[in-house]
């Protein structure tokens, strides 16, 4: 959001005030995915016939949907300890 306002990288990267809290953000984002693999794949779908999420293919989109975000948001947790790798 910041770089589509113009405000550049060497300006964003000095922004170190919400760093001792990272590890709560971690936790929660590592919290909220966990609830979100029960519901989807360890807790039984409840639903009317006839209803939208008592079709196949709905669970089966939320699944890959999940799958998906899931991997991106794990890698971008894993950035600043593989970071020096790369330099």
């Amino acid at each position: 959001m910041l770089l589509m306002l113009g405000i550049g990288g060497t300006w964003v990267a000095h922004l170190t005030a919400l760093e001792p809290l990272r590890p709560w953000f971690i936790a929660a984002t590592l919290l909220f995915l966990g609830l979100a693999f029960h519901r989807l794949f360890l807790r039984p779908q409840v639903c009317l016939p006839g209803a939208q999420c008592a079709e196949p293919m709905v669970l089966r989109r939320q699944r890959w949907t999940f799958a998906v975000v899931a991997l991106a948001v794990l890698t971008l947790l894993l950035v600043p300890w593989l970071a020096p790798f790369f330099l």
